[in-house]
């Protein structure tokens, strides 16, 4: 049986990407941090083992990297999805929101990666899935440190599919644009029309959206595929 590590599983993209992976046939380790109501949902719905883990505490990362193997026997895909996000001007974000965004949406990510990537070398075998963001790869006023952890995590995902290639590893991005999630809950009902208007597709994007592009990276049929970032926004930065 293949294995999935989703970070960020309790809700949103994550519970969409953890539902695809576990409907396909795959083991799903989900973590969460505080939606434990959500989680014990989706782990008695689908079948996925939840996790409980603050990947803000950059400490608590190897103990929770041992548990999802513990859980698995083996990581073939890991899903760095857990984000957090937070909107003000560049000077008058505080310091622990700013804190919280780099422990979250970058370090998680990196330390992860670095903790799954052992036994995916020794198996010569394995699939890393960053989700970053439109905001990564254009840049957001008002979401500036966000910008920033997502951009970076678009740098780490190609530095780190040219390292591990040769050892079979594919390393990939997917980019969302404005989803409906609750990450988006602080927009107004007018504000996301428009950005609904501004999409040539005429409408936001969902979960779902984002999760099938996941799924199809991960599988077979993207095995020549690796160090991309898969924009999914419906065409809102043609």
């Amino acid at each position: 049986m293949q294995t999935a590590w989703i970070t960020g599983a309790s809700r949103g993209i994550g519970a969409a990407v953890a539902k695809a992976f576990a409907q396909k046939g795959y083991a799903v380790v989900g973590t969460y941090c505080h939606s434990a109501q959500e989680m014990e949902t989706l782990a008695r719905d689908y079948a996925i083992y939840p996790l409980q883990v603050d990947l803000a505490d950059t400490a608590a990362l190897p103990k929770a990297a041992a548990q999802a193997q513990a859980m698995l026997g083996h990581i073939d895909v890991l899903v760095n999805n857990a984000a957090c996000a937070y909107t003000n001007l560049f000077q008058c974000m505080s310091p622990a929101q700013v804190q919280q965004m780099y422990a979250v949406n970058l370090t998680a990510v990196v330390e992860l990666s670095r903790l799954v990537l052992p036994d995916m070398l020794a198996r010569h075998s394995g699939c890393i899935i960053n989700i970053s963001s439109m905001w990564g790869e254009t840049g957001a006023s008002c979401e500036v440190d966000y910008s920033v952890t997502k951009g970076a995590v678009l740098a780490l995902t190609k530095a780190l599919a040219k390292e591990v290639g040769p050892s079979g590893i594919r390393v990939n991005a997917v980019s969302p644009g404005t989803i409906d999630t609750a990450m988006n809950a602080h927009l107004s009902p007018a504000d996301l029309a428009a950005l609904a208007d501004e999409t040539p597709l005429g409408r936001l994007g969902t979960p779902e959206d984002v999760a099938n592009t996941v799924l199809y990276l991960a599988s077979e049929q993207a095995a020549y595929i690796t160090g991309q970032d898969i924009g999914v926004n419906g065409g809102f930065l043609c």
